[in-house]
């Protein structure tokens, strides 16, 4: 198309070729592949004089950060500004998503944190995975924050999620602070905490705390 004069490519073309290499990015092997196509579109576009939106932004961070180039994505949410873009819930749950999984917590947190104090709610799957990665690194007080703001929302977490904070707290030798916590979800996540889950997660810790 761009050897023809007339048949240059908008905004909308480059957001619909995006969203159809997206669709591609189903494992970290495959999206490895895809990623050069990406960077290609993202140059040509620039190229082109295309001013991107905050959705064809966000495509490319989402791609990045999938693919755990976490720097680059970065790079892009910096870049928003200059193209008179806000970066949205979606451009802070991706990167925030894609640090964790580089096992680069903290920024995650402190992406986290100013989503937050923009008032924006990350979806449940970037709650999810911000949990269970700080409960991996030990920092049990900010995952409890996390777990309470979540449930604040109206959110419920899956019980893979409540299982691995309240074991590592126990494994850790904080076995009242856990079973403390459990009651207090109980009381909390009525959508998720019904009887058959609490039970599966109180003889957990108790497996937990007699080995």
């Amino acid at each position: 198309m761009l050897n023809y004069e007339n048949c240059k490519l908008n905004l909308e073309t480059y957001a619909l070729l995006l969203n159809s290499l997206l669709r591609r990015f189903n494992n970290m092997h495959v999206c490895y592949v895809y990623l050069r196509a990406v960077r290609s579109l993202a140059k040509q576009m620039k190229a082109c004089g295309v001013i991107p939106n905050t959705f064809v932004l966000n495509m490319i961070i989402k791609a990045y950060s999938k693919c755990l180039q976490v720097d680059d994505a970065m790079q892009v949410f910096h870049e928003m500004g200059l193209y008179g873009c806000e970066p949205n819930a979606y451009t802070y749950g991706y990167i925030t998503k894609g640090l964790c999984e580089k096992g680069r917590v903290a920024q995650g947190l402190g992406f986290y944190k100013e989503m937050r104090g923009k008032r924006l709610v990350p979806s449940s799957s970037t709650f999810m995975i911000l949990i269970c990665s700080l409960t991996m690194g030990r920092k049990y007080d900010d995952a409890i924050e996390v777990v309470l703001d979540m449930l604040s929302n109206a959110m419920s977490h899956d019980l893979l999620t409540y299982k691995t904070l309240l074991e590592g707290l126990c494994q850790d030798g904080k076995d009242v602070e856990a079973f403390d916590l459990l009651e207090d979800l109980r009381r909390k996540d009525d959508g998720m905490m019904n009887e058959r889950t609490y039970k599966t997660l109180l003889n957990a810790l108790h497996f937990v705390n007699r080995e």
